[in-house]
């Protein structure tokens, strides 16, 4: 049986920044990690993963754009070497002046890998949050 995180998320600014929040390098560079990432279909990309006590040398997570339809939807791929390989979805939705959006993570095969990406979600969907608070405040 196959895991899935599923996450509602609201943020206060219009569709249009959070998109531009989901899709620039620097802005997921920001609450993410490092990358190289284009908002194209069919682009491949890494984000670098530093070195923590947990994961001593750091990681490469492998990734292509399977969805881009601005300013709605994304995907992409997730893949780290043989140990994890499944796919991200944002879909963003106009609520009011602001925007929901409904993340999905889907693929795990190993509890203890959704659990892991659940913890990490969890804290870099927070650095978003305040990535787009500092965005808002700039406009």
């Amino acid at each position: 049986m196959t895991r899935i995180i599923r996450r509602e998320l609201k943020f206060p600014q219009p569709p249009a920044t959070v998109w531009r929040a989901l899709t620039t390098s620097e802005a997921l560079a920001e609450w993410m990690y490092p990358n190289d990432f284009e908002p194209r279909v069919g682009h491949r990309f890494t984000f670098r993963v530093p070195p923590k006590p947990q994961l001593e040398n750091g990681l490469v997570v492998h990734c292509e754009v399977t969805t881009c339809v601005p300013p709605s939807e994304l995907a992409f791929t997730w893949v780290v070497n043989d140990f994890l390989d499944t796919r991200v979805s944002y879909r963003l939705e106009a609520a009011g002046v602001g925007t929901r959006v409904l993340f999905e993570h889907t693929g795990f095969e190993l509890e203890g890998a959704c659990k892991g990406a659940e913890y990490g979600w969890t804290m870099m969907h927070g650095e978003l949050a305040n990535v787009l608070e500092r965005a808002g405040e700039q406009q």
